[in-house]
């Protein structure tokens, strides 16, 4: 399983489309074997969908996401969880994988 998470200053940004770098994780039998941080290709519509199935993302975790763009993943094959924190993306994944990831409202729900 691969997850992708939107950071600024290395925790989880709100600003999904417009973060600076995408943590790319990947888990195996529930625990974290690899972290990469990758610079996205420029925001424009329908991108950043394709560019993290391409990456082989399974599941994005985010502060918030346009619907738009949710239906956008979700075509790709990924799974949009929104609402969760600002804090390390390790720390997001372990969450995850334990169940216990606490989540609000979409950021972006608009």
């Amino acid at each position: 399983m691969k997850f992708a998470i939107p950071l600024a200053e290395g925790k989880l940004t709100a600003h999904f489309g417009h973060c600076q770098e995408f943590a790319i994780i990947n888990v195996e039998e529930n625990k974290i074997i690899n972290k990469e941080v990758l610079v996205p290709p420029a925001h424009e519509p329908g991108v950043l969908p394709k560019w993290l199935h391409d990456k082989g993302a399974n599941v994005v975790i985010a502060g918030g996401m346009g619907q738009r763009a949710i239906s956008l993943m979700e075509q790709n094959g990924i799974n949009v969880i929104t609402g969760a924190p600002a804090i390390e993306p390790e720390e997001l994944v372990k969450n995850y994988i334990e169940n216990t990831l606490s989540t609000g409202s979409n950021l972006c729900d608009h």
